[in-house]
């Protein structure tokens, strides 16, 4: 998208929403303004030779990007939430459209990435987007979100017991966790299971979604905190990953 398209801003844009991006908005019954912000991120995500993304047909980053991030929507946590962290941000996916879709939402778009926080930075901006921020840091290090979201979400981060992990220390009692992920796996949701328990989780529901009709094999895990997360986590940075809590060589504490 050239310069003279980011000045004239997702106001001046409406008339020229996508058919696609339109029937998002209609299903998920958002505001004109919002549809025009999500055409303005989808130009972005298409054109922008910095954005970190292999997708880069116009249906593939409509379907798999921003269909995929609106599912969200579904669930009821997500649409309640005042406050979330995106994991693993990228290029703004989920947390960027849910934050756009959701007005009321106030999103930390976390990446550990330089390079992939001056593209989302510069998308919050075109996109003109006031209600989220990014957040250069890994999830581990972020002290300042600690026991502080109502939502946390995760797509396509780490493995499902470390986004477990992650994810668990930055909510508060009654919070979401919000996992995207693909075909189920018993001996995955099992290690999951065992780590939530320690952290603090709840397991609220594993939602089969379909964000586009072509889409099989797509679920949302939604954790509840319920109880405070004990002292020692998050771990220092990279050991979940390498000692994910739940697994055959690390063990769960009592």
């Amino acid at each position: 998208m050239g310069s003279r398209d980011r000045r004239a801003g997702p106001a001046a844009l409406q008339g020229q929403v996508e058919g696609p991006v339109r029937s998002l908005a209609d299903r998920y019954e958002l505001t004109a303004d919002a549809a025009a912000k999500l055409n303005v991120l989808l130009e972005l995500l298409v054109t922008d030779d910095a954005a970190p993304t292999a997708i880069r047909d116009r249906r593939g980053v409509i379907d798999d990007h921003l269909a995929d991030s609106l599912v969200a929507l579904e669930i009821h946590q997500v649409r309640s939430a005042t406050s979330a962290a995106d994991l693993g941000a990228g290029a703004g996916l989920p947390g960027l459209p849910l934050a756009i879709a959701l007005p009321g939402l106030h999103a930390a778009l976390l990446e550990s990435s330089r390079r992939k926080c001056d593209f989302i930075e510069r998308a919050v901006t075109a996109c003109a987007v006031a209600n989220a921020d990014v957040v250069c840091e890994r999830a581990e290090s972020w002290g300042a979100g600690i026991g502080r979201m109502g939502l946390v979400t995760a797509r396509a981060v780490a493995p499902l017991p470390v986004v477990v992990e992650y994810g668990a220390p930055l909510l508060r009692i009654g919070g979401a966790l919000v996992v995207w992920r693909g075909k189920r796996a018993s001996e995955v949701e099992h290690a999951a299971a065992l780590a939530a328990q320690h952290l603090g989780l709840d397991l609220a529901e594993v939602r089969a979604v379909r964000p586009y009709p072509e889409a099989r094999h797509r679920h949302l895990y939604v954790w509840l905190k319920t109880a405070e997360t004990p002292a020692g986590f998050p771990r220092r940075p990279g050991v979940a990953l390498k000692r994910p809590l739940g697994s055959a060589r690390t063990a769960v504490p009592k």
